[in-house]
């Protein structure tokens, strides 16, 4: 299988950016949804992501690049974070603020268990206690397929 170069959706992902990092970040505006799951399977998440583009559209407030994050919060449903870079009529806004330790991951999204695990149990060998975890989709799944790598940056919000 030969490896395409840009896809002309999602840009294709550099893993050194975020391996490692640290981010601080103050009153960081997104937009939240819903996303439906099934034992985390995502039924719906591009109907979701979709909508939520028509709102941000209009307005020229995507961030760029783009950080979308998912709080896999229950076995049914996550919620889906979409870095903007203003509010956006229409679209349900919040904020996230604190200090967050990444890492970069590769592999199938079925792994997303197994790494939320093994960066928690890195940041306590690390003495720091983890508040949250979300993860950065960094392509959609045809794009990771057209690349050759499924990159997700798991994010660790510290206390």
């Amino acid at each position: 299988m030969s490896i395409q170069r840009e896809t002309g959706c999602c840009p294709r992902f550099d893993p050194e950016a975020w391996e490692g990092k640290q981010v601080t970040w103050s009153h960081k505006l997104f937009v939240k949804d819903r996303v439906a799951s099934v034992f985390h399977f995502p039924l719906n998440f591009g109907k979701v992501f979709r909508r939520n583009l028509e709102k941000i559209e209009p307005h020229k407030a995507m961030e760029t690049p783009a950080l979308v994050l998912s709080d896999e919060n229950s076995l049914w449903g996550s919620d889906l974070y979409i870095a903007v870079t203003k509010d956006v009529p229409g679209a349900q806004m919040t904020v996230l603020s604190g200090t967050f330790c990444a890492r970069v991951y590769e592999g199938p999204f079925q792994n997303a268990c197994h790494w939320q695990e093994h960066m928690v149990n890195q940041m306590k060998s690390e003495g720091r206690m983890v508040k949250k975890v979300y993860f950065f989709y960094t392509t959609c799944p045809k794009c990771a397929k057209a690349y050759g790598k499924n990159y997700v940056v798991v994010l660790a919000q510290v206390a």
